[in-house]
């Protein structure tokens, strides 16, 4: 039992001094200095994630051993596309490439726009609630105009297509497992959207220590 105790009282010391050492310095820094730095690494992410996928949609059936798959970047459409374009032929769905093409048209433009705005909010106090809030809400905006273009192929199909009968409207699934025909389907964001998702909550970190300071202060 007393080996015990001197094992646990040196775990606590090890713990006490970890947080003394690491721990508090580093939430002293982030409350001094991370309404400033914490939004131009954000705005580094978000450039950055332009070169990388943000979703993915992986397609499985017993003729397609090694499936299919598409990705999806703020600006671009790959992987199997236009084979999958091939078969949706069939049942009345439009090409991929036809969705979003005004989104994908402005993206690289607003993603590089909506850094410089998070940099304002870094180097401008007086502008830093309106500058961080675009940030903020980009990856649900892209989530929720993701899952809009997934309804709407789903819903609209061709019906004068040959299994156009064959096939009730459906939406695929933005996240998780799904099946669409006789396809198994598994979507899941990608990198890129990562990356936003960072950005966008090191923004929200922001925002809380600049009110926890202005508090401080008033």
């Amino acid at each position: 039992m007393t080996l015990l105790r001197q094992a646990s009282s040196s775990l606590e010391t090890a713990v006490s001094s970890f947080e003394q050492s690491i721990w508090v310095p580093t939430k002293r820094w982030s409350m001094a200095h991370g309404d400033r730095y914490f939004p131009l690494i954000a705005a580094l992410l978000f450039v950055m994630s332009i070169a990388f996928p943000y979703w993915k949609l992986h397609l499985n059936a017993p003729q397609y051993p090694d499936g299919l798959h598409v990705t999806l970047g703020v600006n671009t459409i790959g992987g199997d596309a236009q084979e999958i374009d091939g078969l949706n032929h069939y049942i009345g769905m439009r090409p991929l490439s036809e969705g979003g093409k005004f989104e994908r048209s402005i993206a690289v433009y607003a993603v590089v726009a909506m850094a410089l705005v998070t940099v304002v909010a870094a180097v401008r106090k007086k502008w830093f609630w309106l500058a961080a809030v675009p940030g903020i809400l980009f990856p649900p905006v892209f989530t929720a105009d993701l899952a809009y273009w997934l309804y709407t192929f789903g819903h609209n199909l061709d019906p004068r297509a040959a299994l156009s009968n064959a096939f009730d409207d459906f939406m695929p699934t933005l996240l998780g497992p799904g099946r669409v025909g006789q396809f198994t389907t598994w979507s899941f964001y990608e990198l890129g959207f990562g990356m936003s998702f960072l950005a966008s909550l090191l923004l929200i970190a922001a925002v809380i220590i600049r009110i926890q300071r202005e508090r401080r202060q008033a």
